[in-house]
């Protein structure tokens, strides 16, 4: 077996059709599967955790558990950016994207950072209007 033009370790003489292909699946597409799977059940999780607190919030009054209501709920909703940079990230390169929209997990990640912030500012507001 000698290394042909591909550089895979063996050659293909003059056969057209050798039987097999050396394509392979963007790296992306199994990782964004993956990622789109775990965020899909992430969110159902903590969007049904944060509708029963919200019940017992209601309930009691706790502050407390407000406060961790908030914190699922801003948890839940980082997944709708990733979700859509997943997405993004799987489209192919065009003329205005020549290496894709994979970097836009970085912008998603920015929006996620603001959405924890805002989180805490709300929960922050709460537990000192409950205080006051």
């Amino acid at each position: 077996m000698t290394q042909g033009f591909g550089g895979h370790g063996h050659d293909h003489g003059d056969a057209s059709g050798h039987g097999h292909t050396h394509g392979v699946i963007d790296p992306t597409i199994a990782t964004t599967d993956r990622g789109i799977w775990a965020i899909k059940w992430s969110f159902v999780i903590l969007a049904i955790t944060a509708a029963l607190q919200l019940v017992v919030v209601f309930i009691s009054g706790s502050v407390a558990l407000l406060a961790d209501t908030i914190h699922n709920v801003g948890d839940a909703v980082t997944a709708v950016p990733l979700w859509i940079a997943f997405v993004l990230a799987r489209r192919k390169p065009s003329k205005t994207f020549t290496y894709g929209l994979g970097r836009v997990e970085d912008l998603a990640g920015i929006i996620i950072v603001l959405i924890i912030l805002f989180s805490a500012i709300v929960a922050g507001y709460e537990a000192i209007d409950r205080l006051i």
